[in-house]
């Protein structure tokens, strides 16, 4: 992962640690994908894509989590709750760094 990357990750989960969230994971991988985040909010697991970009120009971050990458996800998240015998509530969230802009939390992004 670049810098900018690393430091919008950290700042995210700085962010939402400042929300009430909690860490569980980080940077978790499987055969098929990543989740960057991996928090509980209440009793709530949440998987959490930190998407960086220089500029919303050409869409920007949010216009960066295609429909392959959401796949991705879900199937990472899917082998994260069978190998950890997960029984719990769910949800995928996005935080976007866009230049010097403030983070956006984008809450249950998709089922």
């Amino acid at each position: 992962m670049n810098p900018q990357g690393l430091q919008a990750e950290q700042r995210a989960l700085s962010f939402l640690q400042q929300q009430g969230l909690r860490l569980v994971e980080r940077n978790w991988l499987c055969r098929g994908g990543e989740i960057d985040l991996i928090m509980r909010d209440g009793a709530c697991l949440v998987f959490v894509e930190v998407r960086h970009r220089a500029s919303g120009r050409f869409g920007g971050a949010a216009y960066s989590i295609t429909a392959a990458k959401q796949r991705k996800l879900m199937h990472a998240a899917a082998v994260y709750l069978s190998e950890r015998r997960v029984d719990a509530p769910c949800r995928f969230d996005a935080v976007l760094s866009e230049g010097e802009q403030p983070l956006q939390w984008l809450k249950n992004i998709f089922a």
